[in-house]
């Protein structure tokens, strides 16, 4: 059964926006931040070792909400183990894993700048989802926009259109990118089903503990050589590794959940254009990074497909996300 939410008053919006700006701003280097451990840890490496560290960092703040919420008398509606498992399996396996791993997988094939701009895509993904999770038909409308999108991804991969021919390794790159975005959209879509159950914050914790326990195997064979550079490390490394873990996987996640509590999920993703208003710069001047004409093109019809599918099409009020 669905039940309509009251409109939250305009501070608390106002609050909440205040939030996605941060928290876009946080997003935005993880992209300078990759590159900056790349030479010394691999891509499993740089996306377990902050997850793993921020599980540690917040496993005290969600012991202290439970005892607050318990003290209060808050109680979430209860769920069977079976159902919060399968819930936090598809976060895991289909959203925060891919959402992150690509995205540092592909960000190292690629440029920092390149997958600034492919966040541009995030909306047009989130639309996407919506057909999965609200019902909602696939409009050409949402077909256009796609194939913008896909458009816009190839150029920034160094399309010769002369010659017909990809940059292979960044098409390679952006691509993973591209998939991360997906991951992430769905992650977001998704995750609701969990805040059902639990806080923002103990959501953020249980997907980490299970990224950080599903990967764990596979760093520790493939990727040794990770550990033994520990030692070694550079102060950029660590910085990069620091970064990652204060700002993208732990401080910027827990704004952005909070901020879903009293802004709409279309709205939010609209604040994602300023992954790449943020993203481009910080990389042009941390790492020298320049965008080509053709990737400007490119970042332009990603932004293009996404002004198509707000523009031209209002989607109607929805009052629950899942079932």
């Amino acid at each position: 059964m669905s039940t309509a939410v009251a409109a939250p008053p305009a501070q608390s919006k106002l609050a909440s926006w205040g939030l996605l700006f941060s928290c876009n701003l946080m997003w935005a280097l993880q992209f300078t931040c990759i590159k900056l451990v790349q030479d010394q840890a691999g891509p499993l490496f740089t996306v377990w070792f902050p997850t793993a560290i921020s599980v540690l960092v917040l496993y005290p703040f969600v012991r202290a909400e439970r005892r607050a919420n318990a003290a209060a008398g808050i109680a979430a509606p209860k769920a069977t183990r079976g159902r919060l498992f399968a819930i936090y399996a598809m976060l895991c396996v289909l959203g925060v894993i891919p959402g992150q791993l690509f995205m540092t997988w592909g960000t190292r094939m690629s440029l920092a700048t390149n997958a600034a701009v492919i966040t541009l895509a995030l909306p047009v993904t989130t639309a996407i989802f919506a057909v999965l999770f609200l019902k909602e038909r696939m409009t050409g409308v949402r077909w256009a926009s796609f194939a913008l999108a896909l458009v816009g991804v190839a150029m920034c991969s160094g399309l010769d259109v002369h010659g017909v021919k990809l940059n292979r390794d960044q098409l390679l790159g952006n691509l993973l990118v591209f998939a991360a975005i997906l991951g992430s959209s769905f992650y977001n879509s998704y995750g609701k089903a969990a805040l059902e159950h639990h806080s923002p914050l103990e959501m953020l914790f249980w997907t980490y503990v299970g990224l950080t326990l599903l990967m764990s195997p596979f760093v520790i064979a493939l990727e040794r050589q990770s550990f033994r550079n520990i030692p070694h490390f550079t102060v950029s490394t660590w910085s990069g590794l620091a970064m990652l873990m204060l700002f993208h996987t732990t401080l910027s996640m827990v704004l952005f959940l909070k901020a879903l509590k009293s802004i709409d999920a279309i709205q939010a993703a609209l604040s994602n254009y300023l992954i790449a208003f943020f993203g481009v710069p910080i990389a042009a001047f941390w790492l020298h990074e320049r965008i080509g004409l053709m990737a400007a093109l490119g970042g332009v019809l990603v932004l293009g497909s996404t002004l198509v599918i707000t523009v031209f099409e209002k989607p109607a009020p929805v009052e629950s996300v899942l079932p």
